[in-house]
């Protein structure tokens, strides 16, 4: 099991959320986050001062999947959030040592749903 951070760009978002339901990968979390990467800094007048902008709005995906999904969910997000500029964002793919959904008890690869590609269960 791995847990899939994606950090993209806002504008990419429903693109990235079809791409990832095409690839029948179900179940993650959507955070607004700010960061700074390799973009440019920007500079921005508000109420007649400015202010030079470090922080650029992105969002965070949070997706835990079975081993099985991990390459469909790495190259759905990709393909639909790249535009191959700079500040097309970052994937980190990272171990999970336990799982547990809390409604059912289920545990580990039983309660990340679906656990193959093309597999559907009731949960």
């Amino acid at each position: 099991m791995k847990l899939i951070t994606a950090i993209i760009r806002p504008e990419k978002l429903n693109a990235v959320l079809e791409a990832l339901f095409a690839a029948e990968v179900r179940g993650l979390t959507i955070t607004r986050a700010q960061g700074h990467g390799g973009e440019l800094e920007r500079v921005e007048t508000y109420r007649g001062t400015t202010v030079k902008m470090e922080l650029v709005e992105k969002v965070r995906l949070d997706i835990g999947v079975s081993e099985p999904f991990v390459r469909p969910t790495i190259d759905a997000i990709v393909a639909a959030a790249r535009t191959g500029e700079v500040g097309d964002g970052k994937i980190f793919v990272v171990p999970v040592e336990k799982v547990l959904r809390i409604r059912t008890g289920e545990e580990d690869q039983a309660a990340v749903t679906p656990t193959s590609p093309g597999a559907t269960t009731v949960g």
